[in-house]
């Protein structure tokens, strides 16, 4: 049986038909008061596959309120988009590791289970869990789609060497050069941002990166590979968060397109990820 949150209704359905599996109706509602209320209406089998991203703290309370209707099945949990993933690192007296605090209140759910995990921001984040966890790729998926649009004389760049991996994977796949973005101060205001060693001049090139929030630093990335010369700019993500004016910010930037996946249900989202979750639920 497979349980769709809110935030997740569409992939969940998509994996349920990969898989041939039943989707389970729910009801999600909130209360006047704010409070969140979630109600699983079939009779739960011994093992249920959970799926919901956790893009704001509301998402997160209805993932625990499934657990907890689910906690006498064996669970496998999905959470394409995992929230928190950022803040995986102490930085300051007093602060919180919040990606390891969301892990720990999941954990008690999880002690038959399994966790699937989709381009995790923090690959550290994985050992939080105290049940096997893992770390799907998408970027083949997005590779593929990149694929499709007949692009020419092709460079993949990563946006910063925190993305590196990313972008060699899509390169591979695509057959494409590989560069990533060298950041210049020129002021202390100005920032300048140019591949450190390939010339995009008359080539098409696509960013690859694992997700887009508020579009600000990429819109200026794309300003200047196409001020540089890049014939056309494509935005390829995993994760579209896409927050307040993201989108608009990064079309005024003159980018061509922007792909993503379906981790989080936008407009832009239009490669799934349902195929390697099912594989990843048949693995068991």
């Amino acid at each position: 049986m497979i349980i769709g949150g809110p935030s997740s209704q569409l992939l969940a359905g998509r994996v349920a038909a990969v898989l041939g599996e039943e989707l389970a109706l729910c009801e999600y509602r909130t209360f006047p008061d704010g409070e969140s209320y979630t109600q699983v209406v079939a009779s739960l089998e011994e093992r249920v596959i959970i799926i919901q991203s956790t893009p704001t703290d509301q998402d997160l309370v209805y993932l625990l309120q499934l657990l907890d209707i689910c906690q006498e099945s064996s669970i496998d949990l999905v959470v394409p988009y995992f929230g928190y993933a950022r803040q995986d690192k102490i930085f300051k007296p007093g602060e919180p590791m919040t990606a390891r605090a969301v892990a720990t209140a999941l954990n008690p759910f999880l002690r038959r289970g399994k966790v699937h995990l989709v381009n995790i921001h923090a690959p550290s984040i994985l050992s939080h869990f105290s049940c096997p966890a893992d770390n799907l790729d998408a970027t083949p998926l997005l590779a593929d789609k990149v694929a499709s649009l007949g692009l020419k004389d092709l460079v993949v760049i990563s946006p910063d060497k925190g993305a590196v991996a990313m972008a060699r994977t899509a390169a591979s796949a695509l057959g494409a050069d590989c560069d990533y973005l060298q950041k210049t101060r020129l002021s202390g205001t100005e920032v300048s941002m140019a591949p450190k060693e390939i010339d995009l001049r008359n080539r098409d090139v696509v960013i690859f990166d694992d997700m887009i929030a508020t579009g600000g630093t990429m819109a200026t990335a794309i300003e200047m590979l196409r001020a540089q010369g890049a014939a056309r700019v494509y935005l390829a993500a995993v994760h579209p968060v896409l927050t307040g004016s993201a989108v608009l910010k990064l079309y005024r930037s003159g980018v061509e397109g922007i792909l993503a996946t379906d981790t989080l249900d936008r407009g832009v989202s239009t490669v799934s990820v349902a195929p390697i979750i099912a594989k990843a639920l048949l693995k068991g």
